[in-house]
């Protein structure tokens, strides 16, 4: 047995520097819920009018935030959505990259809001048509489940009604029997799997009388209309989807990327209230989308550009990390020097994904080597010179 390997469980003692651990991530990558953020303030502020737009006119905004590898593009699209997510009038979805067309796009959406959150609309559906058609006045998906699981209340009294009224809403009558098979035990995955556009056997659809198939651009943008529409019925204010790594569409075909952007530019078209769209995309690419597909670009119209970090904004988003993980009441970037985060500034040219991977390397390698002073210049340069 070799013994090169020196692999153990034991965790690092960060208490010389007043921490807990180390809080910046071996691998940069954001987290779902990020509990820091550095904002810049004309992103900030540009994200914050979009959303609060729709949020308070109900009126469809787009925009796209650009900004080179690593400048925290994930970042701010996941950390906005955090903000947006909890809200109980809108419904929100992440996707991480457009994949090869709408399709894929609407798919992502699609898992990200999840099964039990479909589900739960279902009943907000059947609750709002019970409320009409019954006696009952059940407010929300957990009174209607209530009535329904204690027989109070008769699927068969409801269903053909809510199949035909959100087929009305949404123009769409598969969408509809879909969306209502979402809380039938026995045909629940088929609906859901159906919702998702992971396709299904034409026996397994015959069992929910569905005739068609979300299995192109166009079905999928039928199919998110329908659900923004039916969402609208319900009294949410609208929908907010967020596209990561956009810059990926430079990498089909002309043909494909082209009929992808048709693609959103005709659910922009379709959807001119209700529908936030947020887009996270490398610049030189967003700028080759600016310059051939006129259309689609014209719909969004705005555009607002991160740029690496400054000297404050390191130290700031440094103090927020340290920040989540202090013991002994310290403040501002120690164990951090001024000079140290000089040098990590330098090195990193403001990237954020630098800053926070040469940042956790460093520490851990000050409690490796004992090191029980300030982190400053010298050992960080020593830190990057084994990097």
């Amino acid at each position: 047995m070799s013994d090169s390997f020196t692999i153990s469980d034991e965790q690092r003692d960060y208490s010389t520097f007043g921490l807990s651990g180390n809080p910046f991530p071996y691998s940069p990558v954001p987290d779902d819920e990020p509990l820091v953020y550095c904002g810049q303030e004309d992103v900030t502020d540009r994200i914050s009018e979009t959303v609060s737009s729709v949020l308070s006119t109900g009126k469809s905004k787009h925009l796209v935030v650009t900004g080179k590898y690593g400048n925290g593009k994930s970042h701010t699209l996941k950390y906005t959505r955090s903000l947006v997510r909890d809200r109980e009038d809108v419904l929100v979805g992440y996707v991480a990259q457009p994949g090869d067309g709408f399709l894929d796009i609407y798919h992502e959406f699609v898992y990200d809001i999840g099964f039990d959150r479909m589900q739960e609309l279902s009943y907000e559906f059947l609750a709002e048509v019970a409320r009409t058609e019954t006696d009952r006045n059940p407010m929300g998906a957990s009174s209607m489940k209530s009535l329904i699981d204690d027989g109070e209340v008769l699927l068969s009294d409801l269903v053909p009604t809510a199949v035909q009224r959100l087929s009305d809403v949404t123009k769409f009558a598969d969408f509809a029997r879909a969306i209502v098979h979402l809380i039938y035990e026995d045909t629940n995955l088929y609906a859901w799997q159906w919702l998702t556009a992971e396709g299904l056997r034409y026996e397994q659809r015959k069992e929910m009388e569905i005739h068609s198939a979300i299995d192109d651009d166009t079905s999928a943008v039928r199919a998110f209309t329908a659900l923004k529409n039916m969402l609208l019925e319900l009294g949410y204010t609208g929908v907010f989807m967020f596209v990561d790594e956009f810059e990926r569409i430079a990498q089909l075909s002309p043909k494909d990327e082209q009929a992808t952007l048709n693609s959103i530019r005709h659910l922009m078209d379709q959807n001119g209230n209700g529908l936030c769209i947020l887009f996270g995309c490398a610049p030189e690419v967003w700028q080759d989308v600016m310059s051939e597909y006129h259309a689609f670009s014209e719909r969004i119209g705005q555009e607002v550009a991160l740029q690496p970090l400054t000297e404050e904004k390191v130290h700031t988003l440094v103090e927020g990390y340290l920040n989540l993980v202090r013991e002994n009441g310290s403040e501002g970037i120690e164990p951090f020097t001024e000079e140290g985060l000089q040098v990590v500034l330098q090195r990193s040219q403001g990237n954020i994904r630098q800053i926070l991977s040469i940042c956790s390397r460093v520490l851990d390698d000050a409690v490796d080597d004992h090191h029980s002073g300030q982190i400053g210049e010298e050992l960080v340069i020593g830190t990057l010179e084994e990097m």
